[in-house]
């Protein structure tokens, strides 16, 4: 079995590559759900989503999350009524949000609403949320602390973070099922996703990076830092805000002690040494995911770099 952490669409593409190469029911998500957001009344979990619409072979291809084809008539239709539309919900995204959302009130859990709309959607791999509870990312810049979709979308990530914070963290519980993923699993995967907001908030959950600690698996993290640069989202820029060396070595720095392998890309072949001198195995590969073909082709050689294929 192998365990995913994930958050955002770095890790959507990582996984809809290994979903090729490995049993599709042998992987289990463990996803961020520090920015979910609660929007027209509806909780919205967008990285969650973003890994079901992935694994479903249904997400937007041009932006990464959102489904493909998808109208939005309930968007410009509030738009009418005064609301703005700086959060673009489609009509069919909107449906999973009225689903998820009822489902809640009702007094299912997260987890439980989440592996149903996982198998609504004819997914195999186990999709489990960090925790139950609600924990939020808020960023603090120079006016102020925002919750993480106003600096992430309102405000497109033009503001300098100064910290990052994990509100209602300490009082969460991982979610049924993680803690036991990641200490069954042969391999625990840290997709490419950003550290701080996408992989943070899973370890902030008080339980989940002892687990890590713990785990006998192989531990493995794949650099969202290619050539001093992400393909996508704001990582970068934060690692420079919060001090961190804007490389591949600043990512595996982050990740000391909790991994034993890092998979980085071959335009940073050079950094393996320094990496390696933080006392793990360093992996170079290609790491675009530019298409179908080089997806399956990163999880191939990160398997490979595990022992796992």
């Amino acid at each position: 079995m192998y365990t995913v952490f994930a958050g955002g669409v770095g890790a959507s593409r990582f996984l809809q590559g290994l979903v090729r190469v490995a049993d599709p029911a042998a992987v289990t998500v463990i996803s961020n759900t520090g920015d979910d957001v609660e929007m027209f009344g509806l909780h919205v979990s967008p990285d969650v989503d973003i890994v079901i619409y992935a694994l479903a072979g249904v997400v937007n291809p041009d932006t990464g999350w959102g489904l493909t084809g998808d109208t939005f008539a309930v968007a410009e239709a509030l738009n009418r009524y005064g609301y703005e539309r700086w959060f673009n919900l489609g009509d069919r995204d909107l449906a999973t949000a009225i689903h998820r959302t009822r489902l809640l009130r009702e007094g299912v859990p997260l987890h439980e609403v989440t592996g149903g709309i996982a198998r609504a959607w004819g997914l195999a791999s186990s999709i489990l949320p960090m925790c139950n509870e609600r924990v939020e990312t808020r960023i603090s810049g120079p006016g102020g602390e925002l919750a993480f979709q106003d600096y992430m979308v309102r405000l497109r990530t033009e503001v300098d973070v100064e910290e990052i914070r994990f509100a209602g963290a300490r009082e969460a519980r991982p979610s049924p099922g993680v803690v036991e993923a990641i200490g069954e699993s042969a391999a625990v995967i840290i997709a490419p996703s950003n550290p701080f907001v996408s992989i943070g908030p899973i370890l902030a959950v008080p339980g989940i990076r002892d687990a890590l600690a713990r785990t006998t698996a192989t531990r493995v993290a794949i650099s969202p830092v290619i050539a001093g640069q992400v393909v996508k989202g704001p990582a970068a820029k934060m690692m420079h805000s919060l001090g961190h060396e804007v490389s591949a070595v600043g990512v595996a720095s982050i990740y000391r002690g909790l991994i034993d392998v890092m998979v980085i890309d071959e335009q940073d072949r050079e950094l393996a040494p320094r990496i390696e001198a933080l006392g793990m195995r360093c992996h170079v590969t290609d790491t675009m995911m530019t298409s179908p073909e080089r997806k399956a082709a990163l999880a191939a050689s990160v398997l490979q770099a595990i022992g796992g294929g």
